[in-house]
């Protein structure tokens, strides 16, 4: 669809007179799930009009759960799919019982990484921020006649109690009619009086179909396996980079994740992905490499459960502890602010794919 192209005002007016709402061609929908573990959780549907449309799940701190592009769907969706938030889901490994998957789920914002104990507290798995509802403050819909094609929604999510630590998160979720393309921009703010801890975790979870048997699985940098001793797919010599078909050896909890510190071109950017060859298509991730320095590719082929999540982040699944520890933890002065902005977009034309394959510099 060519709404936002530039070939001159003859062709816009054309189409101009022929829709009466904006809807008719993408915008947002706000709603409220009514069954199932997720009633009473709030949504927002957001199509773009460029055959990507996916769902923002307001009260679970704006992380998007399904996602499509035309009749194929991107996301990963486990069990569960989405519930109601719950907050005190953060002991041990309780995020578990919650992680619905989905296209993002955001881990944070004072911890990443697996359950841990110190004399700083107790932290589980993956840290608050995905169980915290938004407190929507901006929706802004395209406006067709005015020629805007924009659109976006702002919500404020918070980490805090009394005292300290209060850390706020404000993200904007913005996309642009006729493109098949998603952007986050995230504001991080310390808004409690003393320093604060910070860790940051964009867990992007990919599913079938767009991850299939010989999928290739893009990105570069220097890794190593998270957990060097059972590693049997991050091993030199294996083809780590295209997805198996399901293994025996990852039902139940079998996984495995690499860590990768991320390679970024001149322009700062470190570009990763999947690109599926039978289907022609594509799902390209971009981010700034200073604002997220870490990748983690995660690997799980189970029967059912067949998921590889790609994950930019400020450490390196490293948990608070080890951070602070070898003195790469984040502190936010007090009103300090870090920002972080990442761009999802789907691509369907040969010469797209090739570009973005020569940017990865696929091996």
């Amino acid at each position: 669809m060519e709404i936002g192209d530039s070939k001159g005002t003859e062709q816009q007016g054309d189409w101009k007179t022929k829709v009466s709402n904006h809807i008719q061609v993408g915008g947002i929908e706000t709603s409220v799930l009514d069954n199932g573990a997720g009633r009473g959780t709030r949504i927002a549907w957001i199509n773009t009009g460029g055959g990507l449309r996916f769902k923002v799940v307001i009260d679970r701190a704006m992380d998007i759960a399904e996602a499509f592009y035309n009749q194929h769907s991107l996301a990963w969706i486990s069990h569960g799919g989405v519930t109601a938030p719950q907050p005190f889901s953060d002991k041990g490994i309780d995020w578990l019982r919650t992680f619905g998957g989905g296209l993002l789920t955001t881990c944070g914002l004072s911890h990443a990484g697996g359950p841990e104990s110190d004399s700083f507290g107790d932290r589980g798995l993956h840290g608050l921020i995905g169980n915290q509802p938004a407190e929507i403050i901006s929706i802004v819909q395209p406006d067709l006649r005015a020629g805007k094609y924009d659109m976006s929604i702002t919500g404020i999510i918070r980490e805090t109690r009394p005292f300290g630590p209060s850390l706020e998160l404000k993200r904007t979720i913005s996309a642009t009619l006729g493109e098949a393309k998603l952007r986050i921009h995230d504001e991080v703010i310390n808004k409690a009086n003393t320093a604060a801890p910070h860790m940051l975790l964009y867990h992007f979870n990919f599913g079938w179909p767009i991850v299939d048997e010989g999928t290739d699985i893009l990105w570069n940098g220097q890794w190593r396996p998270r957990f060097e001793e059972n590693a049997k797919i991050f091993r030199e010599g294996n083809a780590f980079k295209k997805a198996p078909a399901p293994l025996e050896s990852h039902l139940g909890s079998g996984e495995e994740v690499a860590l990768i510190d991320v390679d970024a071109d001149i322009f700062g950017d470190s570009i990763c992905g999947l690109h599926n060859e039978k289907l022609g298509l594509a799902v390209a991730l971009k981010f700034k490499k200073e604002q997220l320095p870490w990748l983690a590719n995660w690997q799980h082929w189970g029967k059912g459960e067949y998921v590889t999540g790609i994950e930019p982040s400020t450490h390196p699944l490293s948990g608070q502890a080890k951070a602070r520890e070898d003195g790469t933890l984040i502190f936010l002065q007090p009103e300090e602010t870090r920002a972080y902005d990442l761009e999802l977009s789907v691509l369907t034309a040969k010469e797209e794919i090739e570009e973005f394959e020569l940017k990865v510099n696929v091996s």
